[in-house]
């Protein structure tokens, strides 16, 4: 399982400072357009503007394109455009923003509400003019201001009749600083709107109790998950088997049958094969009923097509959850403690990474497809224990732009996250973050590669995201980010994979094999988690369940998950230009002690093949890790 539960979204362009942040980004308005041109007009250019600017200007569709995401953007624009043709305006509602607190961006607002709208247009006076309108906008104001202490002035509280005086009386410098006073309150509440917006995105960048707990080792260098591992309570689910009649169902058959019968086009058999899965499966059953209602989604959206609602209701579900590292992190422990797999590709790449770096004076790790960072704080606290260990750490982490105006916003969060630890730990620390929807396209100049350091490239499982030969492609961005990776001549590459034949650009064959896949996953988190644990729940159906619709109602270059066996990887890296490194037999040794020690359940395996180290679950090999280095 990827831990990040990764998201293919795009952003604007950012610009890094030396250590890689973001440093400002300015959003300029046309002094020379019209600002009373026809709404309609303005509409559709500020729309085309935020278009442009979130894709960087490249409509190119890239490793993580979601064509769905996309169909219900240009729904929302197309409405919002045919209401801005059907309303009236006037020229109050085009309002142009040009302080500091709007940062110079254009807004375009529908007089839907005049008096509202007025109340706006009226705080953007000068003060003479504001002196001259304050009656009658004051008057119209009080209609619409909420009854709440929050305000300077609350006339509710005087009889209806006394209103009147109570204008009257004032001079104009008491309505000039009653009226600075209410746009000052009503600023501070845009001001906690927004933050209240990016406050989580705030707190990803801070390291709390819980993420010391899960990402740091013990005194024994290991995990300390192992000490709380998550038990199931067997007796209650056993009781409630008896209290009803098991019924053996042939998901597997089923689920087979329903998928040749889609594939050839029998839509009323396909229909009567999912109403009966859906009458046997549940999302809260033991493991086959589980996986059954897991794919019994995929297979719906794809028998409705590209277009139908149970794609599109599925992906809108998960794309507005809003995740934060925390919440990431809830999640990553209570799979940590389910599996090892994570756990032993990051002891994997740490000590791959050492053996490279041994008294160099610096180490630079680019890491493709960063995210969190789970895995480089026990590095970091491991290297300040060294005698050996590298001098100064710099690490380049490489993510895909996330939506809305800060695309980079959540690496930078991982990077000034990891700069806490490297204070903390004692350990020089340099970072840059690359928020790229293209990764093939990534230049050798924005990795900022210095001579005389020791470099290391990272993979944790992401690269079978990238499209291959079978997209719709020319080129294809799997062997180009080899290429890219080849190029930038490291001293060590480490690649991690899940290992799935489940690519194949035929859809009965590649559903068999997710099917095989799935099955062993879904059964080992029944072996290892109690069916009604919160976590196991969300990440069966936002992190399985999204990778099994897209596999199975997704085809060409909306499908972007295609993992390959490690087999077919060493052919690629070795076509790429790599020579593969062995994995020694005491590390292999050591890790399968450390399951024991751990508590791990016995049908976990760790092995070694063809100089991979591979683990599975009762004989399925599930990951598998390699070390590369340049020819």
């Amino acid at each position: 399982m990827d831990p990040n539960f990764s998201e293919s979204l795009k952003g604007f362009e950012y610009y890094y400072d030396e250590n890689g942040f973001d440093q400002n980004l300015n959003f300029l308005a046309d002094p020379t357009e019209d600002q009373y041109s026809p709404p309609s007009d303005t509409l559709l250019k500020y729309v085309s503007q935020i278009l442009m600017e979130e894709s960087f200007g490249d409509y190119k569709q890239s490793m993580f394109y979601d064509s769905l995401a996309l169909q219900k953007t240009e729904e929302m624009l197309q409405q919002v455009i045919t209401d801005s043709q059907v309303q009236s305006f006037s020229p109050d509602s085009i309002i142009t923003n040009s302080g500091e607190a709007s940062g110079g961006i254009k807004s375009v607002y529908p007089q839907i509400d005049p008096p509202v709208n007025e109340i706006l247009v009226k705080s953007m006076f000068s003060d003479a003019e504001s002196a001259l309108q304050f009656k009658k906008g004051f008057e119209e104001a009080k209609k619409f201001l909420p009854n709440s202490d929050q305000w300077v002035i609350n006339l509710e509280t005087e009889k209806p009749e006394s209103h009147g005086s109570v204008r009257e009386e004032m001079g104009l410098s008491d309505q000039w600083r009653v009226k600075k006073n209410r746009e000052r309150e009503m600023f501070d509440i845009e001001e906690t709107r927004s933050s209240k917006q990016s406050a989580m995105n705030v707190e990803d960048g801070k390291i709390t109790e819980m993420f010391d707990e899960v990402l740091l080792l013990d005194d024994q260098c290991d995990p300390q998950t192992e000490i709380k591992p998550i038990q199931r309570d067997k007796k209650r689910e056993g009781k409630k088997k008896n209290n009803k009649k098991s019924q053996v169902v042939d998901f597997r058959t089923l689920l087979t049958h329903c998928a040749q019968a889609i594939s050839t086009g029998d839509k009323i058999t396909a229909c009567d094969l999912l109403m009966q899965i859906r009458q046997q499966s549940s999302p809260l059953g033991d493991s086959g009923q589980r996986l059954a209602h897991c794919f019994a989604n995929a297979l719906e959206a794809r028998l409705q097509g590209s277009s139908g609602l149970a794609i599109q209701t599925y992906y809108n579900a998960i794309t507005s959850l809003k995740d934060t590292a925390a919440d990431t992190l809830k999640a990553y422990r209570v799979y940590l403690s389910s599996s090892p797999f994570v756990t032993l590709m990051y002891f994997f790449s740490i000590n791959m990474i050492l053996d490279a770096a041994k008294d160099a004076h610096v180490l630079h790790i680019v890491d493709f497809g960063i995210l969190y960072g789970f895995q480089w704080p026990m590095f970091i606290q491991y290297i300040s224990g060294l005698k050996d260990a590298p001098r100064k750490l710099r690490i380049t982490g490489i993510e895909l732009p996330q939506p809305g105006f800060r695309p980079s916003e959540r690496i930078e969060a991982t990077g000034r996250r990891l700069a806490e630890y490297c204070k903390r730990f004692n350990v020089p620390f340099e970072y840059k973050a690359i928020a790229s929807q293209n990764w093939e396209k990534i230049r050798m100049e924005d990795l900022d590669i210095r001579p005389n350091e020791v470099l290391a490239v990272n993979a944790g499982i992401r690269l079978k995201n990238l499209q291959d030969e079978t997209g719709s492609e020319e080129n294809c961005p799997r062997d180009a980010v080899l290429k890219l990776i080849r190029n930038m001549n490291p001293n060590v590459f480490i690649h991690s994979i899940v290992n799935g034949s489940f690519n194949a650009p035929f859809f009965t064959s590649r559903f068999k094999e997710a099917v095989y896949h799935y099955s062993a996953l879904f059964d080992m988190f029944d072996s290892t988690l109690p069916r009604d644990n919160e976590e196991r729940i969300r990440f069966e159906r936002e992190f399985y369940g999204r990778e099994a619709m897209n596999v199975i109602a997704c085809e060409e270059a909306d499908r972007v998950e295609r993992p390959e066996t490690y087999r077919q990887w060493q052919v690629r890296m070795v076509r790429a230009g790599f020579r593969q490194e062995s994995v020694k037999d005491e590390l292999v040794e050591s890790f399968r002690d450390k399951l024991k020690r751990w508590r791990y359940h016995k049908d976990f395996v760790v092995d070694e093949n063809s100089k991979w180290l591979l683990q599975g679950w009762k004989g399925r090999t599930l990951y598998a890790s390699s070390c590369w280095v340049p020819v």
